[in-house]
């Protein structure tokens, strides 16, 4: 994310019916058909998927809390840290009415939890998990009922999202390197932030997917089975390489040294924008399948789109 001395930014995320204001950190987000997941030695609670391994010292369990919480609700966090929010077992909860919170630390290390809140607001239908002094190689795990991912606004480090099915939805992502995946659904950005030598990619299988880049150093777009567009401003200087089935480009996208050429049934579009350099800014694109569309949009107009 931005460094420290500028402060940790609020976001806003929806998982399926919970919905969460976050803060910044490493994000892991995964949205899928929830399924048993089996522990082979070490005690794990019921209905919590193994979290995976983040580099460096190991890590051991230093708290968990479990409430009871109403299925409709938000969660409300901040921390600078690492953050993962998984889908809670059905089979365990098919009743959907709890989360579960777990911190972790470095094996052998100390770490304050003083500054550390996580409440439940019944009234208010509200799960709040909120530091500003946790040490920042802790982790943090929630797991929630969720299906369905919606972003209002994220902000952090990097930030990977995954889902098996199902929409995946962002409105505003201020990340420097962003990974999202959706196995059956599509995946809609409205407004990414980067500085230059960010990275943003997206991969679907079944579904569409559809982009608004404001500034990125690379952006890598593919639907196996489904269709691209990518939205940008009209001054933006990016090198494309777009390929699908078909390929539509706005004519009022200014594209020098356009090239075309035909492969496996479908066509290769190359070409700079606004006289960009080929070693910067890269837009690859593909739809090997479906069509490829490139439109220019305003950064006012994706506000706009978004309310």
């Amino acid at each position: 994310m931005f460094a420290p001395s500028s402060g940790w930014g609020l976001g806003c995320l929806r998982l399926g019916q919970r919905r969460v204001w976050a803060g910044a950190g490493i994000w892991t987000l995964r949205a899928c058909q929830a399924r048993r997941y089996g522990s082979a030695g070490g005690e794990r609670r019921p209905g919590s998927e193994p979290e995976a391994s983040l580099p460096g010292p190991v890590r051991r369990t230093l708290k968990e809390w479990t409430f009871l919480v109403s299925p409709f609700g938000q969660l409300r966090v901040r921390l600078p840290c690492h953050l993962s929010v998984r889908p809670l077992d059905p089979l365990t909860y098919p009743d959907g009415d709890r989360m579960l919170v777990e911190v972790c630390g470095v094996e052998g290390g100390t770490l304050d939890l003083n500054d550390l809140q996580v409440k439940y607001d019944e009234a208010l239908q509200e799960m709040a998990i909120l530091s500003d002094t946790i040490d920042p190689q802790a982790s943090v795990e929630v797991n929630t009922p969720l299906k369905t991912v919606t972003i209002d606004k994220l902000q952090g480090n990097s930030v990977n999202i995954s889902t098996e099915d199902g929409l995946l939805n962002a409105k505003y992502l201020y990340t420097e390197s962003s990974f999202l995946s959706s196995a059956a659904g599509d995946i809609a950005l409205g407004s990414v932030h980067d500085s230059s030598s960010g990275c943003l990619r997206a991969s679907a299988h079944q579904g569409a997917i559809d982009v608004y880049v404001s500034q990125l150093g690379k952006v890598e777009l593919k639907s196996h089975k489904g269709s691209v567009i990518v939205k940008v401003p009209y001054s933006l200087q990016a090198h494309l390489q777009l390929s699908g089935k078909e390929v539509d480009v706005n004519p009022e996208i200014c594209v020098q040294e356009m090239a075309e050429a035909h492969k496996d049934d479908g066509i290769i579009i190359t070409g700079l924008m606004n006289q960009a350099s080929k070693h910067e800014k890269c837009i690859n694109v593909a739809a090997p399948k479906g069509t490829v569309s490139l439109r220019s949009q305003s950064w006012f107009q994706s506000l706009k789109l978004q309310d």
